[in-house]
């Protein structure tokens, strides 16, 4: 997501935009002189399409605005609005930046763009089909061989494969930019991933809710039409003795900077997000693990770059694709969104042949120019451009990753040398640009508005024979008004984009019809293995999360006031708990245990840390994001800033006031699981997860509490604390805990919820009913471990020790530490029976 503009200085261009008047309140609103302002017109007027916005604005206060604006960054945070999961500048996330002004376009303005990029995408498929096929263009010099063979992007594998209908794209990302002259030019083409039609989405969910009537009143396009005839350009791409088409959508996961959109789009068109471990080719087709077994995929809308969609014929080793997919594609069993290999059209370096190529195949002039390009791999071009290098912005002609433009005029001149050393090295490599003074839409800026270079990109989408385009898009502004480079990655600030209609706008939504989508393309029982993996895991975090949480708790109590002695005899017990979980060793001071505690509190990088778990719970709920609602996404943001110390710092009550508003959102975070979430498959693995993980830890805190009420039975008070079972233990008993009570409540007693009993009885119901398939069935080995967990905690007879507790004392320890066993070796057959396709066949 790139842009470059020019710095402040003067013109080249004729002056044709300057400001004679400036509409009153419009928050100081001031054009740049000689640029082509958006919103208003030379004389200083609103021009027609941002009359009825332009009206509201000059009838808005300052405050009204930052009002909106507050409304729009809670939205995206509660919404959990992202660019970038895993910034180490920035910390866990990059919060999304929308800005309040949207960006219009009018009904007339994006009808001629729709029929310029419609030619340009229907040019591309043409060049794609003869790239990969019989190369003419390249024999009889249209296009300079070394535009192919040096880029990198030119998959030789792809060689020779057609999809059907000759069709390479079927979804392109375009960025626009506009001149000083008024004129729209084409910036760069997104042909192998259009990145940003998510974010595109959730901007204008929040924009349509800060503005309602202002949206309605100025007759915006819905985006709704739009995805619904995706969905049907997807189905339609499935092979055709395939009926009912299974359709996925491919995702590098939840580490990529973009994750958010592709969880948010797949939820929004109903279609499962996969990643490659999710997929595996099987004589030549592509099948979905599911906990079922394998399922056929028929249509695979791709997120993932080229070189990582397949190991074995593609270039990067490195990466984990799906091995044998280009086979699978070349036997047309599957078909791909957009096609390997497009990228090879997406190099600026081919800019300067499109006009000339678009009339050498289509008889037909290019409607849209692009920004005016020089590739450095002519000799012309080349000499033009070491001759005045003070002229030109240089760009990589091929680039796979992020790549700054370099402005040769801000450079000093030794770095202007290396720089022109370079391309005089490779020549082919590099593309020379004039810096463009772009035109400027309004931007709220601390309590005003002021005008920032805009790019919009727009998406364009294989309908029938041609394309549609969608009626919006992403457009990005800098976040400084001297910026020239306009990225995401940098900071840009994206606005919604408004094109507008000439008469009534039809208002269609896809809620009424998702529930068939749903049922078409992902069938609520087959839950991708990869994603059960990761709903179990985020069961068993989230439950540490919550037990460690606990024992910091009961463990700082006793930390603070009278009982703050180390002889203090239940702080001895949760030490011997702490030693248990392997917290702390049993020789160590109290000024240790202090320090270590305040570790554990506030340490993301200690292994075990609130943070830490923290961090594993929203890495493998982001893992199976489009499986979350909103309303669950929302708690886990607050879990996250509820747990941080920074703004108070660290002490022993404000670390007790984080961990008990943790509890309290741990809890909710249970209930909606129980509440919310649809009890399918899914829902039962979190289940699995969230059961095992508390009989192992309640079984563990029992052995380590019957161990030490040897010599000290005071232990008995935090561990009912820790277990949640304090009140449970008073009510029944009126008395000071005693082993074998504390012993039955928190191991044999069914209908108490924390105790291993209750999670033993709750794990043989889920696993009763887990998947079974024409390629799997229930594991009777597995059912027979939790009858044998049961039969073991039946086997200890503390009903018959309560006058003799030291049998119970020495039965205790021996019977967890033998459940302990029996859960982890339960837990290690869950996911090897339903997490693991290696040796699955496929009928």
């Amino acid at each position: 997501m790139e842009l470059f503009t020019a710095p402040p200085q003067p013109s080249r261009f004729a002056s044709t935009q300057l400001m004679t008047s400036t509409p009153t309140g419009l928050l100081g609103y001031q054009p740049k002189p000689d640029t082509f302002d958006e919103m208003l017109l030379p004389s200083g007027e609103l021009r027609p399409h941002w009359r009825v916005f332009g009206s509201f604005l000059s009838q808005c206060s300052a405050q009204d605005l930052r009002s909106r604006l507050g409304t729009v960054q809670r939205l995206l945070h509660d919404h959990g609005v992202t660019y970038n999961i895993h910034d180490e500048a920035l910390g866990a996330s990059r919060p999304w930046a929308l800005d309040l002004i949207p960006f219009i376009v009018a009904a007339d303005e994006a009808r001629m763009i729709a029929e310029g990029l419609d030619q340009r995408m229907r040019l591309l498929n043409a060049i794609l089909a003869d790239i990969y096929g019989p190369q003419t263009l390249v024999k009889e010099g249209w296009i300079p061989p070394a535009l192919i063979a040096a880029n990198p992007a030119f998959l030789r594998p792809v060689a020779g494969i057609m999809p059907p209908g000759g069709r390479f794209l079927h979804i392109v990302g375009c960025d626009l930019v506009r001149h000083s002259d008024g004129q729209w030019r084409v910036l760069a083409d997104r042909v192998q991933i259009a990145g940003g039609q998510g974010y595109a989405l959730e901007n204008r969910i929040i924009m349509a809710n800060v503005f309602p009537e202002e949206f309605n009143a100025s007759r915006v396009q819905r985006l709704a039409e739009y995805f619904d005839t995706e969905r049907e350009t997807l189905r339609s791409l499935a092979p055709s003795r395939r009926g009912n088409a299974s359709i996925a959508m491919l995702t590098p996961g939840p580490r990529d900077e973009t994750y958010f959109e592709h969880a948010f789009k797949a939820r929004y068109l109903g279609f499962p997000l996969v990643e490659s471990a999710d997929l595996t080719v099987r004589d030549r087709r592509v099948h979905l693990k599911t906990l079922e077994g394998l399922r056929r995929v028929d249509v695979l809308l791709r997120r993932q770059e080229d070189f990582s969609c397949d190991e074995l014929e593609l270039a990067d080793k490195s990466a984990a694709g799906i091995p044998g997919l280009v086979e699978a594609w070349r036997s047309g069993s599957v078909a791909l969104a957009n096609g390997l290999g497009t990228g090879v059209v997406g190099t600026p370096a081919l800019h300067p042949f499109m006009p000339g190529l678009c009339r050498h195949l289509l008889g037909e002039e290019l409607k849209i120019p692009c920004v005016p390009t020089w590739w450095c791999g002519q000799k012309r071009e080349e000499k033009l451009v070491l001759s005045s290098p003070e002229r030109w912005v240089i760009k990589q002609a091929f680039v796979r990753g992020k790549s700054d433009p370099i402005f040769l005029n801000q450079l000093d001149a030794s770095a202007r040398d290396a720089a022109l050393d370079r391309i005089r090295a490779a020549p082919h490599e590099w593309i020379a640009q004039e810096t463009l003074q772009l035109s400027t839409t309004p931007t709220w800026v601390q309590d005003h508005l002021e005008p920032r270079p805009v790019v919009w990109r727009t998406y364009m989408l294989a309908n029938g024979p041609g394309y549609t385009m969608m009626p919006g898009g992403l457009s990005r502004v800098s976040p400084d008004a001297n910026g020239w480079v306009v990225t995401m990655r940098s900071g840009g600030v994206s606005k919604d984009t408004w094109v507008l209609s000439d008469g009534p706008v039809v208002r269609k939504t896809l809620l009424g019809t998702l529930p068939v989508v749903i049922r078409q393309a992902r069938p609520p029982s087959e839950v991708p293995s990869r994603v059960a993996d990761h709903l179990f895991w985020l069961g068993r975090y989230a439950e540490r999360l919550e037990q460690t949480v606990r024992l910091l708790r009961t463990s700082l109590q006793r930390l603070s006031g009278e009982n703050a002695a180390i002889q203090s005899r239940e702080l001895q017990g949760c030490m011997s708990l702490m030693v248990e979980f392997e917290w702390i060793e049993a020789s160590q001071s109290l000024s240790d245990i202090k320090a270590l505690l305040r570790t554990i509190v506030d340490d993301p990088k200690h292994p075990g840390s609130v943070p830490q778990l923290i961090g594993a719970v929203r890495y493998n709920a982001a893992a199976a994001r489009d499986r979350m609602s909103d309303d669950t996404w929302r708690l886990f943001n607050r879990i996250e800033r509820d747990a941080s110390l920074e703004a108070s710092g660290y002490s022993i009550t404000s670390a007790l006031a984080m961990l008990d508003t943790l509890v309290l959102n741990l809890a909710a975070f249970s209930g909606m699981q129980i509440e919310n979430m649809t009890h399918g498959h899914g829902w039962r693995f979190m289940e699995l997860g969230r059961r095992i993980e508390r009989a192992l830890i309640v079984a563990a805190h029992m052995k380590a509490g019957a161990e030490t009420a040897v010599v000290n039975d005071s232990v008995l008070v935090p561990l009912l604390e820790i277990c949640d079972s304090t009140m449970t233990y008073r009510r029944l008993h009126f008395a000071r805990p005693q082993i074998v009570q504390t012993a039955y409540l928190l191991l044999q007693d069914a209908s108490n919820p924390r105790s291993v009993a209750y999670q033993i009885e709750s794990l043989m119901a889920h696993e009763a009913q887990l998947p079974s398939g024409p390629e799997r069935s229930n594991d009777p080995a597995n059912i027979r471990r939790t009858a044998k967990m049961r039969e073991t905690l039946q086997a200890l007879d503390l009903p018959a020790w309560t006058t003799t507790p030291d049998k119970a004392l020495r039965a205790v320890p021996d019977t967890c530490a033998s459940l302990i066993k029996q859960l982890e070796d339960f837990s290690l057959a869950i996911t090897e029976h339903y997490f693991s396709h290696a040796v699955r066949r496929v009928h």
